[in-house]
């Protein structure tokens, strides 16, 4: 037991499948008497801290339930942040100050007096803290001396704030930032530093900036990740007050991926090695005049926003589409995908999209199953499914370029993600690679739609002339953004998988974590008082548990055990690990999983005032019957070239 390889072993299989199946509540740890903001394990996971709005901090003994220490933090209001660190010998907490002072106050080792939100460096030395700043301490040094590292109002104006950051655990050179907005921004602290120093700064200068406000960053010092779809949807975002702003943002353990519960929205994982540029490219080719000829086709919008389909390597193939051998599917594979086709058929569009997932995770390079699945995604048409669909299109273009159900529905696809311009050259270049197919039902129907939608929206093109792309405008002076920050957001990077079901408007502490030393397994907390368990690889769903009467925010795994802390509203934390088989009974568990996900689909597109009465107790009919909300109306016309799977 005491070998090397043991504790490896234990880590490497703490978390399997089997236990993610029986996961249950074995605790209820009481003490707290407000709603349990933040919680923190030591290294060794023997200890649990917890914070609340009650302004206290209490440290568990969570393996016995027992309660080892309650302190008054000296906070005014209410405690979000708690962290265990220095060899597990001092404890820190963060918490917010009395209203219209700003964010948060600081508390360590009996001295108080910085006022934004702060996380600790792995190496115990030093500190970070947020507000539209983020400031570096040295806790070695004097606590009131500190540096900016960045100044997100620099780039993107005076409204800006920063709610989260993570430092990567195996480098602590790179800094990821969530702030308002559907960006999120990784920054190198180590280049920000030698920047500094390259500097020419003026000897009396108090406060020593990372940089001159008449420089930019540094190249490389910054780099910009973003869900493709979610800027052409700020817009219609911001009409019906849904607000995008990232609640938490960490690393896997071993550094390589990002993880972001993106309030109003998803949670999505960036792969941090094998990047790729977002499929839909908001910035022009370039700008021409009305009605002006471009590449042999006239401009009906006078701005080309310009899908980039190679912008990952590959392009569409040109001239006529000639048959391709399929590649057959081994038959466990096979009945799989048939079990996918009769979901579909039965407009379980959730069972068939996870039971596609399923087989592609394990034939990555079925051109089949992806189009297939891009039809369900289509049907389904929760937030992001059309431009999931419209990745699952390409990649099932680049592998068989014949494929001609996956041409018609990126040309679908696009159309339904507002790319009006760019459906059709699409449309027009399906019907010339299937001639056959130029007048068919489902074509003539898009090409309808498409025209319509060109020739009625001439007001939205004079804006976009006047105003620039989407994703770069800013509405007002306090929110104008810098042509630095214009650059940086040009260059993001896409996700790779998107997690859905849970809801995610109401609070902007809400987490998402690893779960695993592999992270095989994916945790967020909800607004229905759920926390939702999907598998990392796949993106399926695997369980549903209700933590909380109202919301769960915080989800914190234990570093060696598949143990599992959680908190909300109610003003205990929970404490959660695979139940005895012999216990039959679990009240906790949410059996109907796809009903649980598909209310969160409308909550998230309700009305403000109608979560507010319901967060408050009254029935709102339109949350509770009917399809999920925002979403556009089925097309009833899909002709022979869309209406089923393959």
């Amino acid at each position: 037991l005491q070998e090397r390889g043991a504790l490896g072993f234990e880590r490497h299989y703490h978390v399997t499948d089997p236990f993610i199946r029986r996961l249950g509540l074995e605790a209820e740890l009481q003490g707290h008497s407000g709603c349990v903001n933040c919680l923190e394990w030591n290294e060794k996971g023997d200890l649990l801290a917890s914070g609340s709005d009650d302004q206290h901090t209490i440290v568990w003994d969570p393996l016995h339930h027992k309660k080892l220490l309650s302190m008054h933090t000296g906070h005014t209001a209410n405690i979000f942040s708690v962290k265990v660190c220095d060899g597990d010998e001092v404890l820190r907490t963060w918490g917010s100050a009395r209203a219209g002072e700003q964010l948060d106050s600081m508390i360590l080792r009996g001295f108080s007096n910085q006022k934004d939100s702060v996380i600790p460096l792995s190496s115990g030395t030093g500190c970070l803290t947020l507000s539209s700043l983020c400031r570096q301490y040295d806790l070695r040094e004097n606590s009131k001396r500190s540096e900016v590292l960045i100044d997100l109002t620099e780039y993107c104006g005076q409204l800006v704030e920063a709610k989260c950051l993570t430092v990567n655990p195996q480098d602590n050179n790179y800094l990821a930032v969530g702030a308002s907005g559907p960006f999120v921004r990784l920054y190198d602290i180590r280049m920000i530093h030698n920047h500094r120093k390259s500097m020419k700064q003026s000897p009396s200068a108090g406060v020593h900036t990372f940089c001159d406000r008449q420089k930019p960053l540094p190249d490389g010092a910054a780099q910009y990740y973003v869900a493709g779809h979610l800027p052409v949807k700020l817009p219609d975002y911001n009409n019906r007050l849904r607000v995008l702003v990232a609640t938490y943002v960490t690393f896997s353990p071993d550094g390589t991926e990002l993880l972001v519960n993106m309030g109003g929205e998803q949670v999505y994982l960036f792969d941090l090695t094998y990047k790729q540029r977002p499929y839909t490219f908001l910035l022009p080719k370039k700008c021409h005049a009305s009605g002006e000829v471009q590449n042999g086709k006239t401009s009906t919008n006078g701005v080309s926003n310009g899908i980039h389909l190679h912008s990952n390597g590959f392009r569409l193939s040109e001239g006529r589409a000639h048959a391709s051998p399929q590649v057959e599917l081994p038959p466990y594979l096979e009945r799989i995908k048939q079990q996918a086709n009769e979901a579909f058929a039965c407009q379980l569009w959730t069972q068939a999209i996870q039971l596609y997932s399923k087989a592609v995770q394990k034939a990555p390079n079925n051109a089949m199953l992806y189009g297939n699945r891009a039809a369900a995604y289509m049907k389904r048409k929760w937030d992001g499914d059309h431009y999931d669909a419209l990745r699952d299109c390409l990649k099932a273009i680049s592998l068989n370029p014949c494929h001609l159900k996956a041409h018609f529905r990126l040309a679908r696809c696009l159309f339904e993600l507002k790319y009006v311009a760019e459906a059709l050259e699409c449309l027009d270049d399906f019907k010339g690679k299937f001639p056959e197919q130029a007048h068919s039902s489902a074509c003539d129907a898009l090409d309808r739609d498409i025209n319509a939608a060109l020739f009625s929206k001439s007001d939205n093109a004079e804006d976009k002339k006047g105003g620039g792309p989407i994703r770069l405008r800013a509405t007002g002076r306090k929110d104008s953004i810098s042509e630095d920050e214009m650059v940086l957001r040009e260059r993001s990077y896409d996700y790779k998988f998107r997690y859905c079901g849970h809801c995610n408007t109401t609070t902007d502490i809400k987490e998402a974590n690893f779960f695993g030393s592999n992270a095989q397994y994916i945790v967020s907390g909800s607004d229905d008082g759920s926390f939702f368990i999907w598998e990392k690889e796949t993106t399926n769903l695997v369980r549903v548990l209700q933590g909380d009467e109202s919301i769960v925010n915080c989800l914190q795994p234990h570093p060696s055990y598949c143990f599992l802390a959680t908190s909300g509203i109610d003003p205990v934390v929970r404490l959660w690990n695979p139940r005895p088989e012999s216990e039959t009974l679990n009240g906790r568990v949410v059996v109907d999983m796809e009903g649980a996900s598909q209310a969160n689909q409308r909550r998230m597109n309700a009305d403000p005032l109608e979560v507010m009465l319901l967060n408050m107790g009254y029935r709102i009919t339109g949350l509770t019957s009917g399809g999920a909300g925002g979403s556009d109306d089925e097309d009833s016309s899909e002709g022979q070239v869309q209406c089923r799977p393959s």
